[in-house]
């Protein structure tokens, strides 16, 4: 497989490409967070999500799995489906991930790549990997 210097190329207009973030930022992928900025791409993850919420707390791993799920759905259904995204520390599970593949399916988008960074989930890029849409980060240019 040759590498991918460019993961926006091929994406149509770079402002409108869809990208999913895999675990935590570490920085082998700087410079995409850079260019990602450059471009005003927008950067979603829970953590940002909740923190203007006011809420109780889940009790449990379920309710807080139904929790994200939630607020996650009503952002993505609530932005406008040509505006570019990447996504960061969701999906997190097996099943947050195939919901998510639901929600794109329904609107009629598709993801461009998947970036795997520290501390992912293994099923989740299993899945990832499966769809072809992995992108690893020694194949993004310096």
């Amino acid at each position: 497989m040759r590498p991918i210097n460019d993961p926006f190329s091929g994406s149509g207009a770079a402002a409108r490409a869809k990208f999913l973030l895999l675990g935590s930022f570490d920085s082998r992928l700087e410079n995409l967070m850079n260019r990602v900025r450059s471009l005003n791409i927008e950067h979603v993850s829970p953590a940002r999500l909740v923190r203007p919420e006011i809420s109780r707390r889940p009790v449990s791993a379920v309710a807080e799995e139904a929790n994200t799920l939630a607020l996650m759905r009503r952002w993505f259904f609530a932005r406008k489906p040509d505006a570019g995204f990447v996504l960061s520390e969701f999906p997190a599970t097996l099943l947050q991930a195939k919901v998510f593949d639901e929600w794109l399916d329904a609107r009629d988008e598709s993801l461009q790549g998947v970036f795997v960074s520290l501390g992912s989930n293994e099923s989740v890029v299993l899945h990832y990997r499966t769809l072809g849409l992995i992108i690893e980060a020694s194949d993004l240019a310096a």
